[in-house]
């Protein structure tokens, strides 16, 4: 069972991010602020949970959250300042967003840079632990899913309806046989050191 809250006396938001790990395409990243209340059988980790139950959890949560938002770092961004410092930008982008201003942080992970002088605490796993992180998580995959399905329809050629921008033996071959697009992060090991990307 996950836990409803923290603190129950805060007003708390679950802060989780989708796409780090990815060679193309954006960070996204979620804050939710849940009723204390809140219930779904379904909900969980967006790892865990199939691609057809995140759907039907995106609009349960948009529908009972108090209030949520979605925030992205492009790949051009993630170059500029890293992925991690991304992250941490992308969930500052959806906290900004929030029509409801939060009194803490849930933060999915171990590092946050603290944002605008609301305390924040790190959960490793959290989005295992807490209902505000899971729906966090469902909202940033399920965006960022939509986003690299979209960009498929322009780039077919990297199977990105099926990797959604992660590191395949496919989607390297494609990198490997066409080059790299606009939308993949320089910064990250495309191919092997000892392989030239064309141009």
């Amino acid at each position: 069972m996950l836990a409803p809250y923290f603190n129950k006396k805060e007003i708390e938001a679950g802060c989780d991010e989708a796409g780090r790990g990815c060679l193309a395409g954006p960070v996204y990243a979620a804050a939710v602020i849940l009723p204390k209340d809140f219930e779904h059988p379904l909900l969980n980790d967006s790892k865990q949970v199939t691609e057809a139950n995140r759907y039907i959890l995106r609009t349960y949560i948009e529908e009972h959250a108090l209030a949520w938002a979605v925030g992205k770092l492009t790949a051009p961004e993630i170059d500029k300042v890293n992925i991690l410092n991304a992250s941490f930008l992308a969930m500052h982008r959806a906290i900004k967003k929030l029509k409801t201003k939060p009194t803490s942080l849930l933060i999915d992970g171990n590092r946050f840079n603290a944002y605008k002088g609301i305390p924040h605490h790190c959960m490793i796993k959290g989005d295992s632990k807490y209902l505000s992180i899971a729906a966090a998580s469902i909202l940033a995959k399920t965006y960022r899913d939509d986003f690299m399905l979209k960009l498929d329809k322009k780039f077919p050629n990297y199977t990105w309806k099926n990797n959604k921008g992660y590191p395949t033996k496919a989607h390297r071959e494609a990198i490997r046989k066409h080059g790299a697009t606009k939308y993949h992060r320089t910064t990250f090991r495309l191919l092997p050191e000892n392989e030239k990307i064309k141009s």
